[in-house]
């Protein structure tokens, strides 16, 4: 049989073009998943104390503007800007000139009034006389009662202008309602103010101080629970603003009547002792709440977690395959954090290399990193 030669050109260009996509093919066929290069961590068990770290603001629990109830000018300041008073303290005068007067007034017709119903009551005691006499008309003596009942609405009207009166006289004087530090003044010697309307001072309580701090609605029955039952000394710490930890602890005292409806968020408000003063009303401070996560816990490297859709996982290693595992996160503090569910101390997972994962992927671990000792006190939320 006799082949032509562009016959035998093809059949061999077909051949080497059917061998190249085999080859091509082939790795498809036949996988070779390779491992990926991990670090892994040994889960420990270590002491903690957990801290939940709620910003919060300084508010006295007893706080008063001082307004004016009668109007006039400031006559005299008694006292000077920032000073502690005490209740009942005089702190400002408005001129009593006319409140004094008009008091005096008032008192005056008080005895005119008293002394016309006098006169009147005798006139009615000497018509009655003659009236068991029948040596007068019976409408004289009506009329006497008459003169009676009128005078003594007199002396009625008389001495409810003197309450009024002395009122007004009492307000030009304003008090301190309670003990406590008054403020800068915002008005001097001279001022004319108007009732009701210009600020005078502010005056806040010493002692025990509020600090109000935010809460989600979700954690409202964890609260409730402070709030019912016995509270431990240290449940509530402070942090200042300098980092400084403040010397005394606090206890819950009132928790806000309704969640906002656009928030979700509702105020709490926490008592502290503040014998020096070192809480001052506006403050910007970090309430510190002792959580679940006190003793020995579970504890792991935070950069070993992953998220997916709102849940936390990690990696454990089984054999030469990692695993995903769910995990319930507790607090966290430093570099590490706390799995309340999900994992067991000497469980070994991925720290790093966790970018390469997938689950059940084939893993070649490199130096594990053993588990530190002691942890310290745990913060954050």
């Amino acid at each position: 049989m006799k082949i032509s030669f562009p016959l035998l050109s093809a059949l061999s260009m077909t051949g080497a073009l059917l061998v190249s996509c085999g080859k091509n093919e082939a790795p498809q066929q036949n996988p070779m998943a390779a491992a990926v290069p991990v670090n892994t961590y040994t889960v420990t068990q270590e002491r903690v104390v957990g801290t939940d770290t709620y910003p919060g603001t300084v508010v006295p629990l007893n706080e008063v503007e001082l307004r004016p109830q009668v109007s006039g000018y400031i006559s005299q300041i008694f006292v000077k800007d920032g000073q502690r008073v005490t209740k009942g303290q005089k702190l400002y005068e408005i001129d009593r000139t006319k409140y004094q007067a008009a008091y005096n007034q008032a008192q005056a017709n008080v005895r005119s009034a008293q002394a016309n119903l006098n006169r009147v009551q005798k006139d009615l005691e000497r018509y009655e006389n003659l009236a068991k006499q029948d040596a007068i008309a019976r409408q004289r003596v009506d009329y006497a009662r008459a003169d009676v009942a009128n005078a003594q609405a007199q002396v009625a009207v008389a001495r409810a202008q003197v309450a009024s009166a002395s009122t007004d006289l009492g307000y030009s004087i304003i008090n301190a309602p309670f003990s406590g530090t008054i403020g800068i003044s915002q008005v001097r010697v001279g001022s004319q103010v108007s009732p009701g309307q210009t600020l005078l001072n502010t005056i806040s309580s010493d002692g025990p101080t509020g600090v109000d701090i935010v809460i989600n609605e979700q954690e409202l029955p964890r609260f409730n629970r402070l709030q019912q039952g016995n509270q431990p000394d240290s449940l509530f710490t402070l942090t200042l603003s300098n980092g400084s930890t403040y010397a005394h602890t606090g206890k819950l005292t009132a928790i806000d009547r309704a969640v906002g409806l656009q928030s979700g968020t509702i105020t709490v408000r926490v008592s502290f002792p503040n014998p020096d003063r070192q809480l001052v009303s506006g403050m910007t401070v970090n309430v510190n709440v002792l959580n679940q996560d006190i003793g020995e816990q579970v504890t792991f490297p935070y950069k070993a977690v992953t998220e997916q859709l709102g849940e936390y996982f990690v990696y454990v290693v089984q054999g030469d395959s990692a695993v995903q595992q769910n995990v319930k996160l507790g607090t966290r503090f430093q570099e590490k954090i706390v799995a309340r569910e999900g994992l067991k101390a000497g469980q070994v997972i991925v720290v790093e290399g966790i970018q390469k994962l997938r689950q059940g992927a084939k893993v070649q671990v490199g130096a594990p990193q053993a588990g530190a000792g002691a942890a310290p006190a745990a913060g954050g939320r």
